[in-house]
């Protein structure tokens, strides 16, 4: 700490913690007392009096000024302000240890503090003041809890939002790119229907285009294609439509040969509609063809947002009454959804669902939060890469979750903490300690239970929930 503290004790500061809410009513040998046992200190503007790690050992009382905690780099990262009058710092019956932030003086400041050592000899003499403090305590982790919790709420949404938006940018793009592409051959179509149509065509030439043009359309490749097969057709192709001058043979060869066309069935086609228009029949065919599949692409692009924004609504249980009967599996479901952009570069998901599983009465979109919490640290644990195993069963009148996974397993020493507020392995900014005991306050308010267990390779939470609430809770 870089302050230089000055002792200041007597009646100068006796009275100033009269003038505090906490002090005012004690008798004066009570606050002679602390005020022999204070130590005031001075802090300029910006001044910092604690970092992350430093350790914490004295009451802070606000004589002037105003004190800030700051967790992170992030501007709205701030989880404490303090201004004068108030008490902070370490708290009797407090398991705080350490500095969870960075502490500063945000204006110049006075504050008058008593190192933990004399916290017992306090509430002693004066056991109201130390009630009075544990209530302050209280109201500090309700205060700081519910700040962190919607800090991580907000993270946990803002990698939801980032997730989705990057889902939904593929298929909006395709769409776009289709659409584009769409246009340009409805053009090229129509310019080659226009220059058939000044040709006096025969009954028999126009039955003979059109038949094509169907059988070409219900061709359905081989799953899997053979690319260099493919690619083969398509140079045979370009080689005989080039060497009958048709216009720009490299741009419909490639749609021929997804269709299936080849060299026998071009030959049948140019004896039966002869050499001469032979090149705006090719023309039209193709720039049909590719329609055909312009259009089955939009539709593909379209359904799949279609599927995103539905997945998000029932992630949400948008538009929903809060409790009611929900179908897990959906759930599981939605939540792999809307989770997919984490998923698809190295992580296999295995399903061992219960067929049978019933619905269970509950909050669903809490139930959500949940599996998200789960599921991204197992993600985050393996690293982006592994195998993410989800398995539900019917177990008597309740039902079990599993989520597990094949990183490197959480450490023994660690383990026992895992489900403390606050608890978190990762580094400054990454992560509030919240998302597992938000995820125990949830299963809690559904009469529910969670359990761990783990090793190298073999991390297993499983979340027991029952299969209806009580009726205090349903109504």
């Amino acid at each position: 700490m870089a302050e230089k503290p000055t002792i200041q004790s007597g009646p100068g500061l006796v009275d100033e913690l009269t003038g505090i809410e906490v002090f005012a009513d004690l008798p004066r040998e009570n606050l002679a007392w602390l005020a022999e046992k204070f130590e005031v200190v001075q802090l300029e503007e910006g001044e910092i009096f604690g970092r992350p790690g430093d350790p914490i050992d004295h009451l802070h009382v606000i004589l002037e000024g105003e004190l800030r905690l700051q967790r992170g780099t992030e501007a709205d990262s701030t989880t404490f302000v303090g201004f004068a009058g108030q008490v902070t710092g370490l708290l009797p019956f407090s398991r705080l240890t350490h500095f969870k932030g960075t502490a500063r003086a945000i204006r110049r400041s006075r504050i008058a503090r008593l190192h933990r050592t004399f916290f017992p000899e306090m509430l002693q003499r004066m056991p109201l003041l130390g009630q009075r403090l544990v209530a302050i305590m209280s109201d500090r982790i309700r205060e700081t809890t519910r700040i962190e919790t919607q800090r991580d709420k907000l993270m946990a949404l803002g990698k939801l939002s980032a997730g989705l938006a990057h889902e939904l940018n593929n298929p909006a793009a395709a769409a776009q790119r289709a659409s584009v592409s769409l246009r340009e051959a409805l053009e090229t179509v129509r310019n080659a229907s226009i220059r058939l149509a000044l040709h006096t065509l025969s009954k028999d030439q126009t039955e003979t285009i059109i038949r094509f043009e169907r059988e070409a359309a219900k061709y359905v490749p081989p799953i899997p294609a053979d690319p260099l097969a493919q690619s083969d057709r398509e140079e045979r192709i370009t080689a005989w439509l080039e060497a009958r001058q048709v216009a720009e043979a490299w741009k419909f060869a490639p749609t021929l040969a997804d269709a299936g066309v080849d060299l026998a069935q071009l030959e049948d086609l140019t004896a039966k509609v002869g050499q001469e228009i032979l090149g705006d029949v090719v023309i039209r065919i193709a720039s049909l063809l590719n329609i055909g599949r312009l259009i089955a692409e939009i539709e593909i692009s379209t359904k799949r947002i279609s599927q995103l924004v539905q997945a998000i609504k029932e992630y949400s249980y948008m538009d929903q009454a809060a409790m009611q009967q929900v179908d897990l599996h959906q759930g599981l479901e939605n939540t792999l959804t809307i989770l997919n952009h984490r998923l698809k570069n190295g992580v296999t998901v295995v399903r061992e669902y219960d067929s049978k599983l019933p619905h269970i009465c509950a909050f669903g979109s809490e139930l959500n939060q949940i599996w998200t919490n789960l599921i991204s640290n197992a993600i985050e644990a393996m690293q982006g890469k592994g195998e993410l195993r989800v398995r539900t069963a019917h177990e008597l009148d309740r039902i079990l979750v599993e989520i597990g996974d094949n990183g490197p397993g959480i450490p023994a020493d660690v383990l026992p903490r895992i489900f403390e507020p606050f608890f978190t392995t990762k580094g400054v900014g990454e992560g509030t300690g919240l998302g597992l005991d938000t995820a125990c306050r949830i299963i809690r308010n559904h009469h529910g239970e969670i359990k761990v267990s783990s090793q190298p390779g073999d991390t297993r939470f499983q979340v027991y929930l029952p299969i209806s609430q009580p009726k205090a809770q349903a109504s």
